[in-house]
This record gives C-alpha cells, sequence and structure tokens, in this order.
C-alpha cells in the first residue's frame, strides 16, 4: 500500500506540542516528583492464601478502613494466593494483625500466612540507581552503534527521539502519580529498544532515498521515505499494542502498571520516530553531502560490491 501523507507539514505544530509535554513532564518530575513502589521506597511484603478465590477488592477496602494506607493488593499465581505490599518496617505482629483483620471482615475464611519480609529502602535505593545507570547505558550504547552504522547525525536525531520518549512516559507517570516500580523501570527500557527500532527503520529508508538520484529537498525526501515506512509502523504498532491492552485488561494487578508504561511508550515512540528524529535531521541540516562525506570515509560494511 502506497500512502501519499504530508508529516512534514505539521513538523512545526508536533514540534510546539512536544515542547509543551516535555516541559510540563519536566516540571511534574521536579515538584510532584514520581510515585515510588514499594521495590524504592521499602516496605512489608504479606503472602497470604485463601480456600477460594480472594475479593481483592474488598481487602482494599477493609485494610484501608483500618488504616493502612497506600496498601496496594494483587493476585499471585492464582486467584488464591494474595500478595499485600505496605509501606512502612516490619513488626513480629504485622502477618497476624492483618490475617485477624480480614478474618473479621470474612467471617468463617480460612486465611493462611505464607511468607512476611521487609524490602529495605537502602535496597530501593541501589534498584533506582541501577536501572537509571542501565538506562544511561544504553542510551550512550545506541548512539555509538547508529553513529557508525549510518551518520552522526542520525545518531543524534535518534537519542534525541529516545530521551524525548522517556521523559515523556516519566511525566506521565508523575503527573496522574501511578505507581513507578522496578517493573516500569523495566518497560522504560523495552521502550527504548521500540522506540529505537522504529527509528532505525525509518533512518535506514532515508539512508537510501538520499543515495538516490533525486532532486528532491530533505524535507521533501523524508516526508517520502516516512510514507514508504508507514505501513510497516502502523502494523507493528497496532498488533504491539493489541498485546499490551489484553495484558492490561487481564494480565493482572502486579504487572499492569508495566503494560501501561508501554502503551504510553509505543504510542510515544510512534510518534517520536516520525516526528522527532525526523524533525531533528531537518534542524540539524542533513543534505546529500553530507552522506557522501560519512560513505566516502566508513563504507558501508553490508554493501555488496
Amino acid at each position: 500500500m502506497i500512502f501519499n501523507v504530508d508529516f512534514m507539514a505539521w513538523r512545526k505544530p508536533a514540534l510546539v506540542v512536544s515542547s509543551i509535554l516535555i516541559l510540563i513532564s519536566v516540571t511534574s518530575l521536579v515538584f510532584k516528583e514520581l510515585n515510588y513502589g514499594l521495590d524504592f521506597t521499602g516496605g512489608t511484603l504479606v503472602e497470604l492464601s485463601y480456600p477460594e478465590s480472594a475479593d481483592l477488592n474488598s481487602i482494599r477496602s477493609t485494610l484501608k478502613t483500618a488504616g493502612y494506607s497506600g496498601a496496594q493488593v494483587a493476585n499471585f499465581g492464582s486467584n488464591q494466593e494474595v500478595l499485600i505490599k505496605l509501606p512502612g518496617s516490619l513488626s513480629d505482629t504485622l502477618g497476624a494483625e492483618i490475617i485477624t483483620l480480614l478474618k473479621s471482615n470474612a467471617a468463617g475464611t480460612e486465611i493462611d500466612l505464607r511468607r512476611i519480609e521487609y524490602v529495605g529502602p537502602q535496597i530501593g535505593d541501589e534498584l533506582r540507581d541501577d536501572g537509571g545507570l542501565a538506562m544511561i547505558l544504553a542510551l550512550a550504547f545506541m548512539m555509538l552503534y547508529i553513529a557508525f552504522r549510518f551518520q552522526s547525525m542520525f545518531a543524534g536525531a535518534a537519542v534525541t527521539a529516545l530521551v524525548h520518549d522517556v521523559i515523556v512516559v516519566l511525566g506521565i507517570f508523575s503527573f496522574f502519580e501511578f505507581d513507578f516500580d522496578l517493573t516500569v523501570l523495566a518497560a522504560l527500557l523495552a521502550v527504548i529498544g521500540y522506540s529505537l527500532n522504529d527509528t532505525i527503520v525509518v533512518s535506514d529508508r532515508i539512508r537510501e532515498n538520499l543515495r538516490s538520484e533525486t532532486d528532491e529537498n530533505t524535507t521533501e525526501l523524508i516526508n517520502r521515505s516516512l510514507n514508504q515506512t508507514l505501513g510497516r509502523t502502523i502494523i507493528t504498532s497496532l498488533t504491539t499494542l493489541l498485546v499490551l491492552f489484553s495484558l492490561y485488561l487481564m494480565g493482572g494487578e502486579l504487572i499492569k502498571n508495566f503494560a501501561l508504561a508501554l502503551i504510553f511508550g509505543v504510542i510515544v515512540g510512534t510518534y517520536s520516530s516520525i516526528y522527532i528524529a525526523s524533525n531533528a535531521l531537518i534542524m540539524m541540516g542533513l543534505t546529500k553531502d553530507h552522506l557522501k562525506v560519512e560513505d566516502a570515509e566508513n563504507p558501508d560494511p553490508y554493501d555488496l560490491p
């Protein structure tokens, strides 16, 4: 299918929209910060076993009424297994208190305490720092790869798009106060990979068209390249989103935020590969001459003689 969408006609409005999103995201991250989960802040994990399927909404309501604010309740493995995450330190009687409270709300129900453990905030700090370092290293190595594989301007454009995606997704979680835990951090790393893959496909087509003998200016050539890869972009994004929405709706509480982060990431990543990366190439003044210089100095190892 051949598309003829004038994407570049909207590149300036898109730049304004992205600037506003970045500004809101950074402001929210500075003043509201992220709503860190127990993986980062520390807290108590209580695993319970019910004889039959547990009513999670009733458990949440009971805990909230009893003063256990911020409690996270989810199934763990099956509908009979329940994992409760409570902010605060561990006490010797906490498990018994939780069981007594829940039994009083569901008379006659036998509830077994499977385990209770404490996750310290120091461990959370280490996980957060290591995760942030992993993200920075991923961006750095990807920039080096693209600079070697394509051209230095493509590397700058790709990293600009990746940074845009990460900041916007983090801003969404900060602004709406969604829980930020290790699953969301893993999703962010997956978003980097997804967005980069989409950007590389578009960059490869732009490079091929730059090598062709045409009289198009850079804006027209990029627009044609985007249309040539649009079918692939639509199919990839839609099929990925179908899986992610299924995970979000039916995957359970433990991976809900993971799926949510990926949903936002795929949408923002698809947008950035079209408008942010391409816009950056135009703003950096990419022309056919730049590619010819790079080809003369670093011949493409994948080109056949």
